[in-house]
């Protein structure tokens, strides 16, 4: 639902958040919330316990047709024929120069009749671009795509006691679940898609059912202790956790091998697939750029954009810092060149014109004890 004053979109959980007295931020279109008890709180919640986050922004796709697998399988560099039913991989678009449209997780459902079934969730900010990019690359295919993107809510639920409280929603078992793996379920009476899948570096699930059930979903786990996260703490959870945030560490002038993102690309699994000939060659050649992990020596922490420096030069430029509340530290990701890529090298960020040592350490900054 828009909202006319200030064209930004609005998910079915905007009133319950602004009841829980949040902090808004316009992102990617949709009038979202950063913030509502603070950062670090909602941060530790879901390091410790279990936090929720309101993703009803994110684009959601389902694909029904025949040789569903086969005709995805030249959109993407992954395998997707390693899939069963009920498994879920995380993957990319490519441009034809190897370049990253958007990053995506695709669930595999299995057989409906004679026809396969998935569903795509993508990047809120790219939901249009990858829908136009995907109809042009299936308009010779007999597979049907629907749009649920403003139509379903999606909660993520993460943490180490994730779990446990949505086992106390959910009426089946859902113990086998392992990650990556996905199911059809009942909650309240309703039904719901939940993949054991999440950006926070925890354990966790991520929920999609119709607005009316995710509203009643979202009360549910407020009255379960779960704590309402916003923005700010999932960039920093997802930030110790070196996971990338398309427009910043990925975009489509970077390709996943620069990106870190090499085990994606299954060049000796599949055959042709878009921009693969760019990625053989730099496979062959090496590439000139790594996406790596910084550590401030103090506490200044390095932005999005801030020059790296190396021996007085500029070398390359920052992606994402902040000051990380596990890891008690100042952490960045930045790409700089090959060379320059080890872990311990010694590097400088500039902020507001003054440099500050920095090193190259190994990501990801923070692993969870729990998984």
């Amino acid at each position: 639902m828009a909202d006319q004053s200030s064209n930004l979109l609005r998910t079915p959980l905007y009133q319950l958040a602004k009841e829980q007295k949040a902090r808004f931020t316009g992102f990617s279109g949709w009038e979202m919330p950063v913030q509502f008890s603070g950062l670090k709180l909602e941060h530790q919640a879901v390091r410790s316990e279990a936090g929720m986050f309101d993703i009803s922004h994110m684009g959601k796709f389902t694909f029904v047709g025949d040789k569903l697998i086969d005709t995805w399988q030249t959109l993407v560099p992954s395998d997707l024929s390693r899939l069963q039913p009920g498994q879920a991989m995380y993957t990319v678009l490519l441009n034809p120069q190897g370049g990253i449209i958007d990053d995506i997780i695709f669930y595999y459902q299995g057989d409906r009749g004679t026809k396969q079934t998935a569903t795509v969730i993508v990047n809120a900010g790219t939901t249009d671009k990858d829908k136009d990019w995907i109809l042009k690359h299936l308009s010779d295919s007999s597979i049907e795509m629907s749009d649920l993107s403003q139509e379903q809510g999606l909660i993520a639920l993460q943490g180490p006691k994730a779990a446990e409280i949505l086992q106390t929603l959910v009426a089946e078992d859902i113990s086998p679940m392992t990650a990556f793996t996905h199911q059809t379920v009942t909650i309240d009476g309703s039904e719901a898609f939940i993949a054991r899948t999440g950006y926070t570096g925890e354990d966790g699930f991520e929920i999609m059912l119709d607005p009316i059930a995710a509203q009643q979903l979202w009360q549910s786990l407020l009255q379960a202790g779960v704590t309402p996260c916003g923005l700010g703490a999932r960039d920093t959870l997802r930030l110790e956790a070196a996971m990338s945030l398309y427009g910043q560490e990925i975009d489509d002038t970077i390709s996943p091998l620069e990106a870190g993102l090499g085990w994606v690309v299954h060049l000796k699994d599949k055959g042709d697939f878009i921009g693969r000939s760019v990625l053989e060659k730099q496979k062959e050649a090496g590439i000139k750029r790594r996406l790596v992990g910084l550590e401030m020596s103090g506490r200044h922490i390095a932005r999005h954009g801030y020059p790296v420096i190396s021996d007085g030069e500029t070398v390359g430029e920052v992606t994402s810092g902040t000051s990380a509340p596990t890891v008690g530290k100042a952490i960045a990701l930045a790409y700089v060149p090959k060379p320059l890529s080890k872990v311990g090298q010694a590097l400088e960020v500039e902020i507001r014109g003054k440099t500050y040592p920095a090193t190259v350490v190994k990501k990801p900054f923070y692993k969870s004890p729990h998984r």
